[in-house]
Formats: structure tokens, C-alpha cells, sequence
């Protein structure tokens, strides 16, 4: 009897991109999650954001670019880690980080069998996606992989998701990254809606909505805060200030002196902040376009380069106790 086909993962785009980068234009990052999180579907989305693939690979399917071994698509979990690398044109008037960016992506897993291979990833990377389900907040292995990253002074940024699915809780997800981490963490994106009625996010640093159906062409449109979270995102972005401005001399100045601050000041005190593991921004949301761009923009504005990062010392056993 004939056998069906495999499916196959989805195509990665193999059209020509310039290397040739400056080493402040390279983001080596890892996705590290608990099990289940939503981690490999989320570098999926980067991966189709980016244009690296041309569909969006499914886990359940076993059609996802990393994970590519049989026994991974078998049991819809990975394994190993596994290393892609995919580039991201970041477009943004108030950045000075504007331009064509290498990002080298490694995909943990996420099963608490396999966290020896997430500690030897960790060695290496620059900087963290930390993945929440926002329905649980911090589990067991979220605890685990983010004092292993905080052993080897990783820089995170968070994405609460799932935001979308039944049993969906962004504050009670919120306070358990702060209380069981002990985590100075606090949202840049907040989700707008929760469970089915989730269809965006509002940009606290540029106080902008992007709605999922407002993309066009891959491209988010900008949109005015809707009128009943207005006041709501207002006090959020006051209180993010306030969790950021000690990390930058000039921002820490004009917020004690009263003054406003533009959407630079906040991006360059957040990067501060989080190069330095003290700070960790949190994008609310799902896998869909609006949540994952807006963190792409975070990937290249927030975390470190390998310029950022202090050279590794090195013992030799012989000549060292």
C-alpha cells in the first residue's frame, strides 16, 4: 500500500540578503519558554513577519522550520535547539536603531527533560524572548529557564500570549512574572480586548492602536487609542516612565523637573534598562501580526548587539586553581 506524503514544513525564502552588516546591526536571541507557551508558533510568526518563510509552519501539523527532527514533529514539542537566522527592517521616526537588521534566532525547548539543552543555548546568546501563556502566567519551567538566564546575565524581553484564547487573564499573568520572578517587568504593548474579543494592541511608548484588521499588506496602520482605553493606557505609560527613568541620567532628570518625554527618551531608557538585566518590557497579545512586529521592533531597539556585550574571560585549568 502507498504511503501518504509527509507534510513538509514551510518553504523558507531563500531570496538574497546583505551579511555584509555592522556588528551593531546583528541580534543574537533565544526563545525560551515553559512548554506549551506558544515559543515555536512564535518564531514561526517571526520567521512568516520577516518574510523568511512565505506560509506559517504549524506545530500540530509538524510543519514548523525548526523543529525538524521526526520525533519532534511526531510529538509536537522540540527537542534540540534549533538555529535560524532571518533579517528585520525596522522603520520607526523616533528611533535612532532605524535600519536593516540580522536577527540569529535560536528555538529552545521548552520540556523540562530536555533544560540541559536550554542552558547550553543560553551560554552563547545576547539576548531572550521570554514567551508567557497568558492565561497561567509563570509555570514550573518559566521559573526554571529564567534563573538559568538570569545565571548567565541574559538580557529578556517578555511576550504575554495566548491573550486571545479562553481562560485568558493579563493582569493576573502580569503580577505573577513580578511576584514569582521577582522581575522589575511591565508592559510596552497592551493587549486590547481579552479572549475572543482581543483584535489589537496599544503601543504605550508611541500611545498608538494597531488593530488586527488594519494591516494591509503585511504593514500595521497606525491608529488613534479607542476612547474607552484612553485613560487607561495614559496611566500605564505614566507608570512605565516611572519604572524606567532611573536607567538614563538625561530621562531621570526631565521626570523629576516635570518635563515631558518624547518616544526616544523611553526607548533609550528601556534599552538601558534592559542590557543592564534590570529591566524587562512585556508585549501583551497573541501570534498574529500586530503583536509580533511590534516585538520585532523591540528585538532590535532593546536588546543588546554583540558590541553591547562584555568579552567573555576565559580560565585555563592548568595554570589556574
Amino acid at each position: 500500500m502507498a504511503q501518504a506524503p509527509k507534510k513538509k514544513a514551510a518553504m523558507i525564502v531563500t531570496a538574497t540578503k546583505d551579511r555584509n552588516l555592522p556588528m551593531e546591526k546583528i541580534r543574537n536571541i533565544g526563545i525560551i519558554a515553559h512548554i506549551d507557551a506558544g515559543k515555536t508558533t512564535t518564531t514561526e510568526r517571526i520567521l512568516f513577519e520577516t518574510g523568511k518563510t512565505y506560509k506559517q509552519g504549524s506545530v500540530d501539523e509538524g510543519t514548523t522550520a525548526t523543529d525538524w527532527m521526526e520525533q519532534e514533529r511526531e510529538r509536537g514539542i522540540t527537542i534540540v535547539s534549533a538555529a535560524i537566522t532571518t533579517f528585520w527592517d525596522l522603520q520607526s521616526p523616533s528611533s535612532v536603531e532605524n535600519g536593516h537588521y540580522r536577527v540569529n534566532i535560536i528555538d529552545t525547548p521548552g520540556h523540562i527533560d530536555f533544560t540541559a539543552e536550554v542552558e547550553r543555548s543560553l551560554r552563547v546568546l545576547d539576548g531572550a524572548v521570554m514567551v508567557f501563556d497568558g492565561r497561567t502566567g509563570v509555570e514550573s519551567q518559566s521559573e526554571t529557564v529564567w534563573r538559568q538566564a538570569d545565571r548567565y546575565h541574559v538580557p529578556r524581553i517578555c511576550v504575554l500570549n495566548k491573550l486571545n484564547l479562553i481562560g485568558a487573564d493579563f493582569e493576573g499573568s502580569l503580577a505573577s512574572i513580578k511576584e514569582r520572578l521577582g522581575a522589575n517587568a511591565f508592559p510596552v504593548a497592551l493587549p486590547m480586548g481579552i479572549e475572543h474579543e482581543l483584535h489589537g494592541v496599544v503601543d504605550l511608548i508611541k500611545m498608538k492602536a494597531y488593530t488586527y484588521a488594519g494591516v494591509e499588506d503585511n504593514k500595521l496602520k497606525e491608529e488613534e487609542i479607542p476612547a474607552d482605553m484612553l485613560e487607561m493606557a495614559k496611566d500605564y505609560r505614566n507608570k512605565l516612565i516611572e519604572a524606567v527613568a532611573e536607567y538614563d541620567d538625561e530621562v531621570l532628570g526631565k521626570y523629576l523637573d516635570g518635563k515631558e518625554l518624547d518616544e526616544a527618551d523611553i526607548k533609550r531608557a528601556i534599552r538601558k534598562g534592559v542590557i543592564a538585566v534590570k529591566f524587562f518590557p512585556i508585549f501583551g497579545g497573541d501570534n498574529r501580526t500586530a503583536t509580533v512586529q511590534l516585538l520585532l521592533d523591540g528585538v532590535v531597539e532593546s536588546l543588546p548587539s554583540p558590541a553591547d556585550i562584555p568579552p567573555a574571560k576565559g580560565e585555563n585549568p592548568k595554570t589556574q586553581p
